[in-house]
């Protein structure tokens, strides 16, 4: 894999590798990164999805490689620029003319604290916050800011109200740039610096896509480069679509609302700036920005109740807007005008601090007006536009706005194919790309072996080779003569895992994904369904005395099995930890793994990015095939999309990234070579149907499965 990601490199050319795991893919990559830093001017952007596999590059892979060059030190963004490699190492380069690494952790901006913003949050606090909550919050990020080593969110402790991270995170609308009087103490322009001066960036992919997006407008965050590394590449899709995509919440419009103006307290950015001016006509300005304030917030109740009525009302079954201006309340017109007033306020306002305030709020605004308008007029082309309505304690069937819920709107659109912006704008032939994964390969049945002459040539993309990654280079835009190349895991799964195949538990209605059903007798039958799925569960579990994930489709469904089977399951010494119940994910998962019994139950996230080795998981339980709902809307617009152009939505799309979503949920039992344990299928569509055996065909080789016909009882 390092010998292909190298020759990528140098040819300026893309590379698909699927490496099982514990093939080594983040040394495969970092190596050749890390020569062609030392021996050019070069530039490598390396973007993982999670940032657990991101703090694994940070803190281990990289300093370890930098050691064996004779370099010291930790690459972060606070660290500055590591040492040059010893003369006398270098991995067998040339010392005359070796560059030295200079790593850098680069984050969003909007990660680092402003000192001049918090002082300034600090000193006008009395008028600022209408509650003692946000107060507090504040006083704690005063505190953090003396003792934090980088200044980002991701050290700060637990607040109670976020939201006063907006007053004091660093901004580039108010940015003072070099006259600030805390430039040259400032976490990020330090961060900035380092950057720039670096050669191995490391970045999540919503900031490398985030920045992609920004250069179709001919703007952006990172520095140039000429080879990017996109780890955990399965994901790229999604994380591209919604970049290249509009997305307004009602929770960022009434954000930003109340920060200028909370009407009840009088409090807010506007209610302090009136303090400060003198003269009536300023103050005949400022009631004028605070009129527009709540002229602005009538309209966002408008725009959000009015898309809550639609989904309600049954119009939209999917929650897809099918056609432009389905939503008139006037958002757009009433954010536009309240950034007209902020800039015009600006040049009123004495304080140079304030006018910087002032213009960052008014370029909010008009972001919003812009999104709103977006959304309205479908202005996107070959995009798919819906209404998402979600709440905790919502699950699938419960009605919005019903007891104990707090609902969420949000109006959203996704390139329907984003294939056509990343061919234009990533693979472009001017830099190298290689995507990474355990599941890139959709057949899977024809591996290679780790440093065989096999792995080799299979880099230059043989047709055998590269037909597993049809699907892949199809959906993400690439050209059919870039390079794959498929490797095996060493760890021995023949030994190591067995598959259970349990049919006792039958689908509800439906047979295939997208075939229709009867609606009452679903729900009547659901009881059951999930009656059965509860038993067969417990008896699964009862054979490993815990140590489980059990894998969901659905929240609706989980929720009924973690009602149904906590009791049995606690009694049996096995506690049960369910998403969404029991804390956030990151939190339930750190639960389960410091017990050996427990039983978690997990939904979306849960199937891919998670790592837990040893003996706390050994018994993996996927309910249900993963296929995506043929209702979501961007699934629903994909499906026509490929309809139109004579393809067979199913067969192309749904199953090939249902099929790479099981090999994730399967990936999560065995994550070391001493690890071992049993993933157990509740589907039994994996053995009565053509489609369904597929899923079996992507399991590694020589994986035993066992066919279970345990009868289920009533």
């Amino acid at each position: 894999m390092a010998r292909a990601v190298a020759r990528t490199m140098a040819a300026r050319s893309n590379l698909l590798v699927e490496a099982g795991t514990g093939t080594g893919k983040s040394f495969a990559y970092l190596v050749p990164a890390i020569l062609r830093c030392l021996t050019s001017d070069d530039r490598v952007v390396i973007a993982t999805n999670t940032i657990a596999l991101q703090e694994q590059l940070v803190k281990r892979d990289i300093p370890l490689l930098l050691e064996t060059l004779g370099a010291t030190g930790t690459p972060d963004d606070d660290a500055g620029p590591a040492p040059a490699a010893d003369p006398a190492a270098g991995w067998g380069t040339d010392p005359a003319s070796r560059r030295a690494i200079i790593p850098a952790l680069c984050k969003g901006r909007g990660n680092y604290l402003s000192i001049r913003r918090l002082k300034l949050a600090s000193q006008r606090q009395d008028r600022l916050f209408s509650d003692p909550a946000q107060r507090r919050s504040l006083h704690i990020i005063e505190d953090w800011a003396y003792s934090t080593p980088d200044g980002t969110l991701s050290t700060l402790p637990t607040v109670e109200r976020p939201g006063v991270w907006d007053r004091v995170q660093s901004d580039t609308d108010n940015c003072m740039g070099r006259k600030c009087p805390t430039y040259d103490i400032c976490f990020y322009q330090r961060s900035r610096r380092l950057m720039e001066s670096a050669n191995l960036l490391i970045c999540n992919h919503a900031l490398f896509f985030a920045d992609l997006a920004m250069r179709t407008q001919d703007a952006g965050f990172l520095p140039d480069y000429q080879h990017v590394v996109l780890d955990e590449a399965h994901a790229v899709e999604d994380v591209a679509c919604d970049h290249f995509g509009v997305s307004l919440g009602e929770g960022r419009v009434e954000h930003l609302l109340g920060v200028l103006h909370h009407a009840r307290t009088d409090k807010g950015f506007l209610s302090q700036l009136a303090s400060t001016f003198d003269a009536a006509g300023k103050h005949a300005a400022v009631d004028g920005a605070i009129l527009a304030v709540i002229e602005a917030q009538a309209c966002s109740r408008a725009f959000f109740d009015e898309a809550l009525t639609l989904v309600r009302s049954g119009r939209l079954p999917s929650g897809r807007l099918t056609q432009a201006g389905m939503i008139t309340a006037p958002l757009a017109a009433a954010m536009a005008t309240l950034a007209s007033r902020l800039r015009a306020l600006k040049d009123a306002a004495p304080a140079e601090e304030d006018q910087l305030e002032l213009n960052a709020y008014a370029s909010r605004a008009q972001d919003i007006a812009e999104a709103a308008r977006t959304l309205v007029d479908q202005s996107i082309e070959g995009a798919a536009y819906w209404i998402e309505v979600s709440g905790p304690g919502l699950s699938d069937d419960t009605p919005a706005g019903a007891p104990g819920t707090r609902v969420r709107v949000k109006v959203a659109c996704s390139p329907v194919d984003v294939a056509p912006l990343l061919r234009q704008h990533l693979f472009d032939g001017k830099k190298s790309v290689i995507l990474t994964s355990a599941t890139m390969a959709i057949r899977g049945s024809r591996t290679r072996t780790i440093g065989s002459a096999a792995g080799a040539s299979a880099a230059k993309g043989d047709d055998g080779t590269r037909a597993p990654f049809a699907h892949a280079i199809r959906r993400l835009g690439l050209d059919q003569t870039c390079d794959t190349l498929q490797l095996g895991s060493p760890f021995d799964y023949a030994t190591q895992t067995k598959v259970i195949v349990d049919l006792s538990v039958q689908p509800l209605g439906r047979t295939k994904p997208g075939a229709s059903t009867n609606v009452i007798e679903a729900k009547l039958s659901s009881q059951n369904y999930i009656a059965d799925l509860s038993r067969a569960i417990v008896r699964h579990i009862r054979s490993t005395r815990g140590g489980a994930f059990v894998l969901f489709t659905s929240f609706r469904t989980l929720d009924g099995v973690a009602a149904a089977i906590d009791r049995e399951l606690v009694a049996m010494g096995c506690p049960v930890l369910a998403q969404g119940r029991d804390g956030s994910p990151g939190a339930v998962l750190e639960r389960f793994r410091q017990s050996q019994d427990a039983v978690l139950l997990g939904a979306a996230s849960f199937w891919q990015g998670v790592d837990v080795r040893g003996r706390s998981l050994r018994n993996v339980i996927i309910t249900k095939l993963p296929f995506d709902p043929p209702d979501r809307p961007i699934v629903e617009a994909r499906a026509e999309h490929i309809r139109a152009a004579g393809g067979d939505p199913f067969s192309e799309d749904a199953l090939p990234r249902a099929i790479l979503r099981f090999k994730q949920g399967f990936g999560r039992l065995i994550r070391s070579a001493t690890d071992t344990g049993q993933v157990v299928i509740l589907d039994p569509r994996v053995h009565t149907t053509a489609y369904g055996r597929r899923f079996l065909q992507a399991l590694p080789d020589g994986v035993p499965i066992i066919v279970d016909h345990p009868q289920p009882a009533r």
